[in-house]
């Protein structure tokens, strides 16, 4: 069910290493942010397939954030706690991937993607009164954006996860810029 640009990113897993979960977000990410956006993410689920260790912190972070649960005040000690977790973990992950080659893989699917998709791709318009400027490509008109999209998703999140999630960004703000 996944297009070929993703299945092809996973094509080399071991079988049975990724999980039912995987392949479903897989598929909800491709519907969403089409087929470069669910390769893109397929990296993450390749890395967590063949490195255990970081699998089992994806899941102890996972459950720890599921308890942030109304029941949790947004100042509790743990949302702040989790934030870390979810920060350091995601830094490690990165840099797992860095590691590995995988985001050079990354950046040769954007440059092929790019390449076989110009319409889609940010180009320099003209609108016609001599003002030229960056547009990304046209969608249909009937179409929704993904912030369109992704706003009338059905999250059922507390107060404290989307705190959580928020500590964990601005984590990630003040992070150096990758070389």
């Amino acid at each position: 069910m996944l297009c070929d640009l993703v299945t092809e990113r996973l094509k080399n897993l071991p079988k049975g290493s990724l999980r039912q979960a995987d392949l479903d977000t897989l598929l909800v990410t491709e519907r969403i942010f089409g087929p470069l956006g669910a390769a893109l993410q397929a990296t993450r689920f390749v890395v967590l397939a063949t490195h255990p260790a970081l699998r089992a912190d994806c899941d102890r972070i996972d459950d720890a954030e599921e308890a942030l649960d109304d029941g949790v005040a947004v100042d509790d000690p743990r949302v702040t706690q989790v934030a870390a977790e979810r920060h350091a973990f995601e830094s490690v992950l990165q840099a797992v991937i860095e590691e590995s080659g995988l985001s050079e893989d990354d950046d040769a699917l954007f440059d092929a993607w790019d390449t076989l998709h110009p319409a889609t791709a940010t180009a320099i318009v003209d609108d016609g009164a001599g003002a030229a400027g960056l547009r990304p490509g046209r969608r249909e008109a009937d179409s929704m954006s993904v912030v369109e999209v992704t706003g009338k998703m059905p999250y059922d999140l507390s107060p404290a996860r989307l705190r959580c999630m928020e500590l964990a960004e601005e984590l990630s703000a003040q992070d150096p810029p990758a070389a």
